[in-house]
């Protein structure tokens, strides 16, 4: 739903500035809480979609001396009478919550991640489809590359370097397992599914890119991402697993196609993402953050748009062998 909870502790000398902000558009409904030790209290804000993240914004301004002050966003489900609120958008305090949670490199992600490949190794030397799509449903790959377009977007440096660090890990333990599972295997076996990730053709690269714009829109909507994560996973788990397993058949003009293909979806999931929150206004909160985080979101867009162009350069100048059909 469109509409959270705030939950403002406050002291109690800042309640008529934080009434006042509660007047301005956007607030459903505010009301005083329960009085706490130390002149503080609970303030509660009934908010919608349109002025949610100024009005974050100016309550962190306000509540900035205070060290006990908290803002607690919370979920509302229903509330009676109903309020109609067009669309739906998550604040940047609600997307950082989210996406932490992607970028965690543990037992759990790594474990995700042997599974979701060798479920995927499964399905792609036995031409099984339905095989594949149930490794990507338990692929843990969308987390980090979204988290690394966020952390861009806001200048966020121990971000990128976490999303970067899983997420490179995440992809290079994927291709070491299916190398190992190549290496076992001694020779590529005739399956369609595998063989088709060995190719890479421009049609790759809208793939890879509606799946970036997809995953960035589900997040900042506040809808489950369950079905973005599985086209996410589509676009990178099948070439990793695919060039992992061609390096150790000794098939290495195949594992380069697949080497590529991966790389033009990395490229393509995390510029579209950028894009996607460039255009959706997601940056820092302060002015001088803002402006320490364009060399960073200039310098992204910038990167990842040359690393495309040498991609498809690559691409259109490859033997017709490493190229889809068209």
């Amino acid at each position: 739903m469109a509409i959270k909870l705030l939950r403002v502790t406050a002291p109690i000398a800042a309640e008529a500035s934080i009434s006042k902000l509660a007047q301005t558009g956007g607030v459903i409904s505010f009301y005083k809480g329960t009085e706490l030790e130390d002149d503080h209290a609970l303030y509660f804000m009934l908010i919608g979609t349109e002025r949610r993240q100024k009005l974050i914004d100016e309550l962190q301004k306000l509540l900035d001396t205070s060290s006990k002050a908290r803002i607690d966003i919370m979920p509302v489900d229903a509330t009676l009478p109903p309020v109609e609120m067009p669309g739906a958008s998550d604040t940047r305090e609600e997307l950082y919550q989210k996406i932490g949670q992607g970028v965690h490199f543990d037992l759990s992600y790594l474990v995700l991640t042997f599974l979701s490949t060798i479920v995927a190794l499964i399905g792609l030397v036995q031409d099984n489809v339905a095989v594949i799509i149930g490794a990507m449903v338990i692929a843990p790959f969308l987390g980090p590359n979204l988290a690394f377009a966020f952390g861009t977007s806001l200048g966020d440096r121990e971000l990128m370097w976490k999303a970067f660090r899983t997420g490179t890990g995440g992809v290079a333990f994927a291709v070491f397992i299916s190398a190992v599972t190549g290496l076992i295997w001694h020779q590529p076996p005739a399956s369609h599914e595998l063989l088709i990730r060995t190719e890479v053709g421009i049609g790759s690269v809208a793939l890879a890119a509606a799946s970036g714009v997809a995953g960035v829109l589900s997040l900042t909507s506040g809808l489950s991402m369950t079905l973005v994560g599985v086209m996410v996973a589509v676009a990178l788990l099948p070439p990793a697993a695919t060039c992992g397993f061609m390096i150790g058949v000794m098939d290495f003009k195949a594992a380069f196609g697949a080497f590529l293909l991966l790389s033009v979806n990395v490229v393509c999931v995390n510029l579209s993402g950028l894009m996607v929150f460039m255009a959706k206004g997601i940056r820092a909160r302060e002015w001088f953050e803002r402006r320490m985080a364009k060399p960073y979101v200039y310098g992204g867009v910038l990167v990842w748009s040359l690393l495309l162009a040498a991609l498809i350069i690559a691409i259109d100048l490859l033997p017709a062998s490493f190229r889809v059909a068209q």
